[in-house]
């Protein structure tokens, strides 16, 4: 399940009765750490509560991996320096081994911010699973990114609706996951996507076929 919830990421941010507003930094590649770095803070500063990696910025030659943590983390600072709220960016673990996934972990883990990201689906589960585990143990916050879903889940005459990669994330672990929007580039059915949100929300899911539940 989950390794903190809802309600324990709520208490880390101190943030109640209304919901989190992000964003991710674009353009998604391109940009230095330093200046990746400044677009984050800039975004906390002007009121964001979270910035996120996109899910192809992971350590490329123009922004290695831990220069983009220094420099994020550091933009978290000074933006909670300056507004009195507690921010935090969606850090990519995601690496080609568990065993540098987890060690990207621990050192934003070291650094101090609240949450990590991992892509689920081309990481794999046993992967998000592992780093599930150490977030739960370590007081991180785990955000997950579908990059690639829409290979196994936008065809309708084969491969595996996203209902069913959704609540098989929430069993391997994570806090939240992209469930898709009734808007813009990730746009889905109204009552289909609330139909996820339901699922990776509730304890219990009653039967409504508007929204994709076709039993309980």
């Amino acid at each position: 399940g989950p390794p903190h919830g809802i309600q324990v990421e709520r208490d880390k941010l101190n943030k109640y009765g209304r919901p989190l507003l992000g964003c991710t930094i674009k353009p998604k590649l391109g940009l230095s750490a330093k200046n990746y770095g400044r677009a984050v803070y800039e975004c906390l500063r002007g009121g964001l509560d979270f910035t996120k990696d996109d899910e192809n910025v992971n350590s490329q030659p123009f922004m290695r991996w831990r220069d983009r943590f220094c420099f994020c983390a550091e933009a978290i600072y000074k933006a909670q320096a300056e507004t009195g709220e507690i921010k935090g960016h969606y850090l990519n673990a995601t690496a080609g081994t568990c065993e540098e996934m987890i060690k990207r972990a621990v050192f934003a883990r070291e650094l101090g911010v609240p949450i990590v990201m991992h892509d689920y689906l081309t990481g794999g589960f046993t992967a998000n699973t592992s780093l599930a585990h150490y977030c739960r143990d370590n007081g991180l916050l785990l955000h997950i990114h579908r990059a690639m879903h829409a290979v196994i889940d936008r065809q309708k005459n084969h491969g595996m609706h996203f209902r069913v990669l959704a609540k098989a994330l929430r069993m391997s672990g994570g806090d939240h996951i992209h469930a898709g929007t009734v808007v813009g580039k990730l746009e889905g059915e109204r009552d289909i996507t609330l139909g996820f949100v339901d699922l990776l929300r509730d304890d219990f899911v009653e039967k409504d076929r508007s929204r994709g539940i076709y039993f309980t």
